[in-house]
């Protein structure tokens, strides 16, 4: 296991695995607290890197104009899709 996060698509990749390990439930409670550890800083990274990308998204109005995303991408997970 890096220490050093390389892109978006790692960190969710290890972090994948990471979850499966944890979840199989026969590691020692040191390794299970390293695990998690490791884990919370690569959900950190990726929602970091999420907020960021969600903060470049642009889209063009019919003048043509530069404009920030719809409200709609803001939306809670709570709310059902419509």
């Amino acid at each position: 296991m890096s220490s050093k996060i390389k892109d978006f698509e790692s960190a969710i990749g290890e972090l994948e695995t990471l979850v499966k390990q944890l979840e199989a439930g026969d590691l020692s409670l040191d390794t299970s607290l390293e695990l998690f550890e490791r884990g919370v800083k690569l959900s950190r990274y990726c929602h970091q890197r999420l907020e960021e990308a969600e903060r470049r998204i642009e889209v063009l109005n019919e003048r043509g104009e530069v404009r920030p995303a719809p409200d709609a991408l803001h939306a809670d997970d709570d709310e059902p899709d419509r």
